[in-house]
């Protein structure tokens, strides 16, 4: 499971900079969250070999100037929370300021690595002006400009250093499939966990030490054997009054990184909110299965298309990825519970699935045939083979003469192809064409 990486600090001193630098340095590694309302503050990026997450906690300030420490204080407290490193960014121009010492008096108490960054250091004049921030008693600094990328790679280097070395899992976790209960708090996680458990304690076996604040239970009953990810203890510290968006979020994080299906849980009375989408977009573009639970369908007023106008809402937002098992349960009652059991369960097969190169050939050849690229510039595009490719997560290539003239449209063209002849219903698929 990857590292996550907060970056803390006062507004306006180019966090979010640093943030965008880091998410986007190389195309190829950028995974940003799409869909979500308001700006992003997740992504992924890579250094020297190593893959890592950021979060950026800026942006969620505001009011006046004690509601303004106070809101610093609880996203600067969850980031040392959930976070394996943290870079605590200040501004050279304006020195050290009462924010940044209120905030630097909370990281002197933590155990975590913390990396005093100091932003807007382009010349040697203002690199003298950087000893100052020794004043937080943070130690040694490290000076960057986040417009122009200077100082970065020192940054990344010792970044990457700080990381915790993390241990190897035992063979038993590597072969339960781990399904991670992710939604918004309040959506019902947790009476769904109790639910599923039930009375019967004896089939529960916890699994300590896999992630910080986060327990595998084991789950076997009803002929099912799987590790169940508990997101549930969102709101387990008192002290934290925590802004519950950006919150839900972090956790999701760790969860869905440490899971191979998803079960999204929304709570019905609520309906789909941006934030369930923001955490549905966490689960597809870390390539894992996902399953939809709208929970406390009970309290819902119904009438006779009340199912079927709901989830039409629910897909119109996950569009295109709309190839999503979405069920109606009740954890209180414990309406269909074992129904979304068994569909998580045949999403993780999906997931696992593996197609034949001859039938596979067989069928997709057929259909491109029939419905071939469309011509751009005079050009025709052939394509004579196609193969699934040896990865954890369905992937499949299309070998063409003119690769570079089959655009998205197409590709989603093959991928519905795809899906209507073999089951990979709540897996996101890559396709890819290159030239034979």
């Amino acid at each position: 499971m990857n590292n996550i990486v907060a970056i803390v600090g006062r507004p306006n001193v180019g966090k979010s900079t640093l943030f965008n630098r880091l998410i986007q340095r190389r195309e190829a590694i950028v995974d940003s969250v799409s869909g979500v309302t308001r700006d992003r503050n997740y992504g992924k990026s890579e250094w020297n070999g190593k893959e890592f997450s950021v979060i950026d906690t800026g942006g969620y300030v505001r009011g006046s100037d004690d509601v303004f420490e106070g809101e610093i204080r609880k996203q600067v407290e969850l980031a040392i929370d959930e976070a394996d490193v943290i870079i605590f960014v200040v501004d050279v121009e304006e020195g050290i300021t009462p924010m940044d010492d209120a905030v630097a008096r909370l990281l002197r108490k933590v155990t975590k690595p913390v990396l005093l960054a100091v932003n807007k250091v382009d010349n040697a004049m203002r690199e003298k002006d950087a000893i100052e921030f020794y004043n937080l008693g943070l130690g040694e600094y490290y000076t960057f400009a986040s417009i122009s990328g200077s100082g970065t790679g020192d940054l990344l280097d010792a970044l990457i250093d700080a990381f915790p070395v993390k241990p190897e899992p035992t063979q038993e976790e590597v072969v339960l499939p781990r399904f991670a209960v992710v939604g918004r708090p309040n959506a019902g996680k947790s009476s769904f966990i109790n639910a599923l458990i039930g009375k019967d304690r004896y089939i529960v076996t916890d699994i300590a030490g896999t992630t910080r604040d986060s327990i595998d239970t084991k789950f076997d009953r009803f002929g099912f054997e799987f590790n169940l990810v508990d997101t549930a203890g969102i709101r387990r510290k008192a002290k934290v009054k925590e802004d519950l968006e950006f919150y839900s979020v972090m956790r999701s994080v760790r969860a869905i990184e440490h899971a191979d299906i998803c079960i999204l849980i929304i709570d019905a009375t609520r309906g789909f909110e941006g934030q369930d989408q923001s955490i549905f977009w966490l689960a597809e573009k870390n390539r894992k299965g996902v399953v939809i639970l709208v929970n406390k369908w009970d309290l819902v007023e119904k009438e006779t298309m009340s199912t079927r106008d709901y989830e039409a809402k629910i897909r119109e937002e996950l569009m295109p990825f709309t190839d999503v098992p979405i069920l109606f349960v009740s954890a209180l009652t414990k309406q269909r519970l074992l129904k979304a059991l068994e569909t998580t369960v045949k999403v993780f097969e999906n997931r696992q699935q593996r197609i034949a190169t001859s039938k596979f050939n067989e069928f997709m050849l057929k259909v491109i045939e029939a419905y071939p690229p469309p011509a751009t510039k005079g050009k025709y595009v052939k394509i004579k083979y196609c193969m699934q490719l040896p990865t954890p997560t369905p992937q499949f290539v299309f070998f063409a003469n003119m690769p570079q003239y089959v655009k998205e449209p197409y590709k989603r063209y093959l991928e519905n192809k795809i899906r209507e002849n073999w089951d990979f219903s709540g897996v996101p698929i890559d396709i890819y064409i290159r030239e034979k």
